[in-house]
């Protein structure tokens, strides 16, 4: 099948990935035609990162994907064990509370998408219903609009399939005493009709002292086959989850975590904590028109209900071992309601083909964020003083190890008792409404059987009020940017495809949570983002997939011009790097995922560059998962990741070390339908940190640890 009638054929079937490295399709009706697509397409019957049926190899972007089956084989439970293993893109802590990207230099907690829909609120997201995590890296504007300024990660979920009736789950245990339990049941409630039940509850618990928790996930579908070429699918997805806050360990005097106090947790065991509660509802049409024009038009409600208290180090000094302690309280609700469709087309003119995506999204949101800061009986300054009694306006805590803080009762440095009142210092209170429309189109040009150029541009109206209720004041802004995107593919065999891309993105200046909106009498406008990119796609006939990228990505950022606060100045940055990744099978035997990313960049202030390197940017990253099938039964895996060092803050004092984490895995088929399975973590027990969300706040990573799962099919 050649790849013009390749494309036409997906706009008329449905066609599935299983692997990276294998497609299968999967039709939902006896009129539709069954197709096998090998290493080549994502999704194409579901809400997907591309919008269009476009193969891998003719995306001029980098991109990764990771399934259902590669998440339960290698036990991955959380979005951050996926990035791990993934090139140009590492974790930062978020506060212990929420997914937080580091996209090829640049961190994100907004930059999250599900079914290709915004899922902007700050928490951690489940596994459990996905069927696979697609990570896109570089600014994403023409498809999803503001952010994405270093790339985005979207979930597709799991759906209800017509015509079979299946099951499944899973019980795991880890030497830690975290368990969990998930099934997914499919049941074919008639010819055209099927219901999917998704359901996982997790009991929390890892290596450090008070924490626990527990995470339910509930996600029923329904799909309804209304005729040959109209598909309707419902979902309704229920979160809850709460969980202890750990905002990690202090640096010493050498920037350095310090691993003295790699057992000490600097928290409230009763007032560190996180509780969520969600309710997402979607729909999504899906109407093939015409042999070469196919619509998908989606609605989505999300209510979000969210409470996070915590506290944590401010400042620690290394020679009286004493840890200044702040904290805070913080509710989010927010509701988000979005209307989406796109319509993809297939035709040509002349001998010159086209894939046209054009569509349309309209976001409205409300969100209402409150915080109270810490207040205690004594202060900083009555021991720094010895005056017993005193009281100033700090609100800051002293103590020593071991932290003695529980309920909000602790005791300072100086042995005295004090209290602390999370009721009466209120840090903000802000009452927020968005509206977002947005249009996009893209063309996919096919001007020759080895030339490809990808021409598409982007509007967003996006207009936001805030009412600040502590300062009294409404504020409100608009903004409307178009983003462009240009590539051009150029395929010298059909299994190779060099590329290169242009694209920018915006963030607003009120931020990915809409707090506030920056400058004086609202005059800056959003920070804009470019990326020039180019690349190489070569899949090999056994298999395996190689890509390889080299990027630049420039931040224009206003900023309040230090000499005349009545103007302001545009500061620019920027990051480059180089990222390569292999992924598929050697052999009959042996299967790969690998990647390597290199990343460099220097902070740019008004006066221009300042020798300093941007936080969070690890020079070199590096991973390997190799897979083993022994037996027909047996399977091993042997994995590593690599993180250079980086910088914990942006004046470079904090550095959070360099780290290699060997992990492995076994599995064994006790039967067609069942399979008991360890995931080791951690083979060589060392003592590193991941991750950290400011200079105090380092990540303690995880020791020498196993998981254990069985998993059945039925």
């Amino acid at each position: 099948m050649c790849y013009r009638s390749l494309r036409s054929a997906l706009l008329v079937s449905a066609a599935t990935l299983a692997a990276p490295a294998m497609a299968q399709a999967n039709a939902d009706s006896a009129d539709s035609e069954d197709i096998v697509v090998t290493g080549k397409v994502l999704y194409t019957d579901q809400v997907n990162a591309l919008r269009s049926p476009t193969p891998i190899i003719d995306v001029p972007q980098s991109l990764s994907i990771v399934t259902s089956e590669e998440i339960a084989e290698r036990g991955f439970t959380s979005i951050g064990q996926i990035v791990d293993y993934t090139p140009g893109i590492n974790t930062s802590q978020g506060e212990g509370h929420r997914d937080a990207i580091v996209f090829r230099g640049t961190r994100s907690t907004a930059d999250f998408f599900i079914d290709g829909v915004r899922d902007d609120v700050q928490y951690y997201r489940g596994l459990y219903n996905l069927e696979q995590v697609e990570v896109l890296r570089g600014p994403n504007a023409l498809l999803f609009g503001r952010g994405g300024s270093g790339g985005i990660i979207n979930r597709v979920t799991k759906k209800a399939t017509i015509g079979e009736t299946f099951g499944g789950g899973q019980l795991a245990l880890d030497t830690f005493g975290e368990f969990s339990i998930q099934g997914d049941i499919n049941l074919a409630a008639s010819e055209t009709v099927a219901v999917r039940l998704n359901a996982s509850y997790e009991n929390l618990n890892n290596h450090r002292d008070f924490y626990d928790g527990d995470r339910i996930g509930i996600n029923p579908t329904v799909r309804f086959a209304i005729s040959p070429d109209t598909t309707l699918d419902l979902s309704y997805e229920y979160a809850n989850h709460d969980r202890f806050i750990d905002r990690g360990i202090p640096t010493g005097a050498d920037g350095r975590p310090v691993e003295a106090l790699q057992d000490v947790v600097f928290g409230d065991p009763d007032q560190n904590f996180l509780d969520l509660a969600a309710h997402l509802l979607r729909a999504n049409v899906q109407h093939q028109f015409s042999e070469n024009l196919k619509g998908n038009f989606s609605a989505f409600y999300g209510s979000y209900d969210k409470v996070y208290s915590n506290f944590f180090t401010n400042s620690y000094d290394p020679v009286t071992n004493i840890a200044e302690l702040d904290g805070y309280v913080d509710t989010t609700k927010r509701d988000n309601f979005s209307l989406s469709g796109n319509l993809v087309g297939d035709f040509e003119t002349g001998s010159i083909g086209h894939t046209v995506v054009g569509g349309f999204e309209y976001i409205s949101t409300s969100s209402d964020q409150k915080r109270f800061n810490t207040r205690f009986s004594t202060s900083v300054d009555d021991v720094a003083n010895n005056v017993p009694g005193a009281r100033t306006d700090r609100a800051d805590f002293l103590a020593v190890r071991p932290i003695n803080l529980r309920n909000s009762v602790g005791v300072v440095a100086d042995g005295r008792t004090t209290t602390n009142d999370f009721g009466v210092d209120i840090n903000d209170d802000t009452r927020v409404s968005i509206d977002v429309f947005s249009a996009y189109i893209q063309d996919e040009v096919e001007v020759t059987d080895w030339l490809d150029v990808i021409v598409g541009a982007r509007f967003d109206s996006f207009d936001i009020e805030v009412n600040n209720v502590v300062g009294a004041e409404v504020r409100t802004r608009k903004d409307e940017e178009i983003s462009p995107r240009l590539g051009l593919v150029i395929k010298p065999q059909e299994n190779i495809s060099l590329y290169t891309s242009y694209s920018e993105s915006f963030l607003p200046r009120s931020g990915e949570q809409f707090a506030n909106i920056d400058g004086s009498n609202n005059v800056l406008d959003p920070n804009t983002f470019t990326n020039l990119e180019a690349g190489i796609k070569w899949d090999f006939n056994s298999g395996l997939s190689l890509t390889a990228a080299v990027f630049e990505i420039q931040q224009s950022q206003p900023e309040v011009d230090d000499n005349n606060v009545q103007n302001f100045v545009v500061v620019d940055s920027e990051i480059q790097g180089f990222e390569i990744q292999l992924q598929g099978r050697v052999t009959d035997f042996w299967s790969v995922s690998a990647g390597y990313s290199y990343l460099d960049g220097e902070q740019v202030e008004q006066a221009g560059p300042t020798g300093l390197r941007p936080r969070e940017l690890p020079e070199n990253t590096f991973s390997l998962w190799n897979a083993f099938t022994v037996t027909s039964k047996f399977g091993l895996g042997l994995g590593v990741t690599y993180q250079d060092e980086s910088f914990i803050n942006n004046g470079n004092s904090a550095t959070l070390p360099s780290y290699t984490r060997f992990d492995a895995s076994a599995y064994y088929d006790v039967s067609e339908n069942l399979r008991v399975q360890v995931n080791i973590e951690n083979l060589t027990d060392e003592l590193y940190f991941p991750n950290s969300h400011s200079t105090h706040q380092a990540t303690v990573g995880a020791p020498l640890n196993a998981r254990f799962a069985v998993s059945a099919k039925f």
